[in-house]
């Protein structure tokens, strides 16, 4: 047996998924934008210049049986190999295999499954031979490769992306299952009407964790009629899709911000559900929240803030799922609050003021004088205490003496804000008056 050929001796039966893996395009389900006769996918392949690709999707839509098909539709050398079980000095390995199969004018096609497994530094091992021609790159990923495959190989590499499998989809292929020869074997008492159908829910588009499903159930059986019963002992929940370090991490944390600055509540709900059941640490959740709170709502409501933090705390305190209710009433606050991110804003034109000014001095009138030295230095000189005003409202500038006044915050017409611009304005007018009428500048 040649060393580079990932065969596995098998003498057991295999997997379900893999019995009933496709063996032509067209026997595919699902990814119909990628397999559509024109779609840019099927024409490079039957035109055989694919050239190195990456197939990013889900769990169990079709990834690795895309890229087994290929190697109908291509003369050249097919190598599968697992970045999970493999690494860069099988790499090598297989790369002197396919200089030797080039020099006799073969191609070879390295299909590498869980590409992301690599870190980005294990990929470059691919850069040389990917730019001579050595080897054509077929990976297959879950992960955003945007984020997981290093810049210099995914530029070398057309992304296709799969889509998770509708429940019809599914269905489809369990219908296709249950046919075959393989299954009525196992179960000569068939399914229940419904039975499907409630694996095509449970299995949440992903085609490889319905047909486990029901092979385990047809082991579970015994010979006898797979019931719904049977599909609702055997799982008593759908897990979600979720990967807390991962993309969906992101998409949906993203979905819950957006929803609440849309002042969607309904959305907001569900999004902060579809966190807390696909395992989220809520803690997370509410320090997203708390940031909200200050950047989406700011002075609008101050008392977000205060709603956000107390929701924290209360959950610091009662744990899931008593806690989880404070924070959905704290979403229900944020997305109903007025809206305003006019302090965001205001942060960070004053950080870019500071970070691009310098280090410029204090006015020395707005400097403590506790010694006398620094009195004789004229420290505080000129300072006006407000509260001495008989308007409260000083005239000399509180910005550097080398820098021109500043406005940064702007308040926007929400919520208590549409009062604070108006007690500005006031502000700014008495002080303008102020100053010509010939108070300190």
């Amino acid at each position: 047996m040649d060393l580079l050929d990932n065969v596995i001796s098998n003498d057991l039966k295999p997997p379900l998924a893999d019995l009933l893996r496709p063996s032509t395009l067209e026997e595919v389900v699902g990814q119909v934008h990628l397999l559509n006769d024109g779609a840019p996918f099927r024409k490079a392949l039957t035109e055989g210049v694919l050239g190195s690709f990456i197939l990013w999707g889900p769990p169990g839509s079709g990834k690795t049986t895309l890229a087994l098909l290929i190697s109908k539709y291509t003369d050249q050398h097919f190598v599968r190999f697992s970045a999970v079980t493999g690494g860069v000095k099988l790499v090598r390995a297989i790369v002197e295999d396919a200089r030797r199969l080039q020099v006799n004018g073969t191609g070879t096609i390295l299909f590498v499954d869980e590409i992301h497994r690599f870190n980005k530094a294990q990929q470059d091992a691919f850069l040389p031979h990917i730019e001579n021609g050595t080897i054509t790159l077929a990976g297959a990923t879950t992960e955003n490769p945007s984020f997981e495959i290093n810049a210099p190989l995914l530029s070398r590499c057309s992304v296709y992306i799969l889509k998770r499998l509708k429940e019809s989809e599914i269905l489809s292929i369990l219908n296709r299952a249950v046919s075959h020869d393989c299954f009525r074997d196992m179960i000569p008492s068939g399914i229940q009407d419904g039975a499907l159908e409630r694996i095509a829910e449970i299995a949440d588009g992903d085609g490889r964790r319905a047909l486990n499903l029901l092979e385990l159930l047809a082991g579970m059986a015994s010979g006898k009629q797979i019931t719904v019963e049977h599909v609702s002992k055997a799982v008593s929940s759908s897990p979600l899709c979720y990967d807390k370090s991962g993309e969906e991490h992101y998409n949906l944390i993203s979905a819950l911000h957006k929803s609440l600055r849309s002042s969607d509540v309904d959305a907001s709900l569900y999004w902060l559900a579809r966190m807390i059941s696909s395992g989220e640490n809520p803690l997370y959740i509410a320090r997203r929240m708390i940031r909200f709170a200050t950047e989406d709502i700011g002075m609008a409501d101050p008392s977000a803030l205060t709603v956000a933090m107390r929701a924290a705390d209360s959950y610091r305190f009662l744990g899931s799922p008593e806690g989880d209710l404070a924070l959905a009433e704290a979403a229900c606050y944020l997305a109903l609050a007025p809206k305003s991110n006019s302090v965001y804003t205001a942060w960070k034109k004053a950080v870019s003021a500071a970070q691009s000014g310098g280090s410029l001095p204090v006015p020395l009138h707005l400097r403590n004088a506790p010694t006398e030295l620094m009195k004789q230095l004229d420290y505080g000189r000129g300072y006006q205490y407000a509260h001495s005003q008989s308007n409260g409202v000083v005239t000399h500038s509180n910005f550097p003496d080398e820098m021109d006044e500043m406005e940064f915050y702007r308040p926007s017409e929400f919520g208590r804000e549409s009062a604070i611009a108006l007690s500005m304005a006031e502000w700014r007018k008495i002080r303008n008056r102020a100053r010509m009428d010939g108070g300190n500048s």
